[in-house]
């Protein structure tokens, strides 16, 4: 959902040409700027010469339609990791990721320690500009229907504005603010990591 947004705004902007999507099936987009690859990231392509590229990955799963633990990291850990080897294989220099609110490589939480472990070997591949999105709940239309995590969004929307201060960043945020941010994040150039909670990503859009 994030990368669809994400694609939406990178197409708007002429600076980023060409736009090579990488998914999994093919998308209803067309655009003379734009060059779809199906793929299942098993292994992922090779993406030839990309010289100073930026990168925006929004691969991500549940585990209940992952139907596993294993699949679960399969799809959020391990295709991510082969999109960021074969993108600095072709000479990408920014990487921008969609993870997750809470992620820690440490945590007792399974998903969350997933996306964690997948920002920390991320930051051991050399990339100049590091991106890292932690949204909390995404709010928007899914392909599929999610019911827990639909009452989940539901709930925090309705008791968001108990969420202040240092809670803020469990406040519910569209996709589409965080697939756009993505895209003013990179334009920005920033050096090093960057990261982007919910007061960030909202700034972002209203650069």
């Amino acid at each position: 959902m994030v990368g669809g947004f994400c694609l939406e705004a990178l197409l708007e902007r002429p600076e980023f040409q060409p736009v090579i999507s990488l998914a999994r099936k093919p998308l209803a987009v067309a655009h003379p700027r734009l060059n779809q690859i199906e793929t299942n990231f098993n292994p992922a392509p090779d993406l030839g010469r990309l010289e100073n590229a930026a990168v925006f990955c929004g691969l991500g799963t549940t585990i209940r339609k992952a139907g596993s633990q294993e699949r679960f990291r399969e799809v959020d850990y391990v295709y991510p990791m082969r999109l960021a080897e074969a993108a600095r294989k072709a000479g990408a220099t920014t990487f921008a990721l969609v993870s997750s609110i809470g992620a820690d490589a440490g945590s007792s939480t399974f998903y969350l320690r997933v996306k964690g472990e997948l920002q920390q070997s991320l930051r051991g591949m050399g990339f100049r500009c590091l991106h890292f999105f932690e949204p909390s709940f995404l709010t928007g239309e899914r392909e599929e229907n999610r019911l827990t995590e639909s009452i989940g969004i539901a709930v925090a929307q309705a008791t968001q504005f108990l969420l202040i201060g240092g809670l803020r960043k469990y406040r519910p945020i569209e996709a589409r603010h965080v697939g756009r941010a993505m895209v003013a994040a990179v334009l920005r150039e920033d050096l090093g990591e960057r990261l982007y909670r919910w007061d960030e990503i909202r700034r972002l859009n209203h650069a």
